[in-house]
């Protein structure tokens, strides 16, 4: 058997593959549901300006309850108002553009980094993987919430800086899950077909190995974005999220939290907004997992 022989109907597979996990997520109901909420959440932020019963940052009454009256009696603020007037329904839809921004871009960036660095040290071995390895173990000995709250308190509260802090977090726990799929896939028979053809070591593990790898990566990025939504939720609670007046989530409810007892609304609305999103992406996960293990 040639060497294209072993190789070329493994691609053609994983092309097959791939289109049909995509077509057989109809078949998981938990994995419709999770992408039913995912595209809701989509959907709002797209048309946030359509949807929006006023501006984010426009004050009325404040503290109204939901279903009240606004001040020209013209329109209603379906959620309530917080303690400074600002409508609550109106700065969750904008807050759901920046959590449906940084949120999938931290993710994103944690996987760019990461994946290399897990090729090379699962593929390579040696002092290659000792060093990636120390440095991620090193990493990962921090907990994760103070090692966010030490990056941003250090570099400050910004969007482009939370991916920063995301990405650096992130991205050795990614290293160490390609790691593992690399030392289980480098032995195929594929990948000794490659060599043989003296392809290079980084062409092997980006075209070989790499899309072989996909499934596991791709259940993960959805669980790992749940994390990352909740992480921004939590640094704006903690006032390390977006600077005000920025419509976020997490920033809602530190704002409020004093006014739980007699206006519980303006803190469980925010707090339903990250859940839901947390939710779509773990029954997705689930969904595709469920996927995964028919195949």
């Amino acid at each position: 058997m040639t060497d294209q022989a072993i190789s070329a109907p493994r691609r053609e597979s994983s092309l097959l593959r791939l289109v049909k996990g995509a077509a057989l997520i109809r078949e998981s109901w938990v994995g419709m549901v999770g992408l039913a909420i995912i595209v809701f959440w989509v959907l709002v932020a797209l048309l946030a300006d359509v949807l929006a019963p006023f501006p984010p940052n426009a004050t009325g009454a404040a503290m109204t309850l939901p279903g009240g009256p606004a001040a020209d009696g013209s329109s209603v603020h379906w959620l309530g108002t917080d303690h400074l007037g600002r409508d609550i329904l109106s700065r969750i839809i904008h807050g759901s553009r920046q959590v449906l921004l940084y949120a999938p871009l931290a993710t994103l960036c944690a996987y760019i980094v990461g994946i290399p660095m897990g090729l090379a040290a699962g593929y390579r071995r040696g002092l290659t993987d000792d060093v990636l390895s120390f440095i991620a173990n090193v990493i990962l000995s921090f907990p994760v919430l103070v090692l966010y709250i030490i990056i941003i308190a250090t570099i400050g509260a910004s969007g482009f800086n939370i991916v920063i802090a995301v990405t650096f977090a992130s991205a050795p726990g990614i290293m160490r899950i390609v790691r593992g799929l690399v030392l289980d896939l480098r032995n195929r028979e594929y990948v000794f077909a490659a060599e043989t053809r003296g392809e290079s070591a980084w062409r092997i593990m980006m075209i070989e190995i790499l899309p072989n790898a996909r499934g596991p990566l791709i259940v993960d990025s959805c669980l790992r974005l749940g994390y990352v939504i909740i992480t921004i939720g939590t640094l704006g609670f903690l006032g390390l999220g977006l600077p005000p007046p920025d419509p976020d989530w997490g920033g809602m409810i530190t704002e409020t939290r004093s006014f739980i007892t007699f206006m519980p609304h303006m803190v469980v609305f925010p707090c339903l907004a990250i859940s839901s999103l947390v939710l779509g992406f773990n029954l997705l996960a689930d969904g595709l997992r469920e996927v995964s293990l028919r195949d």
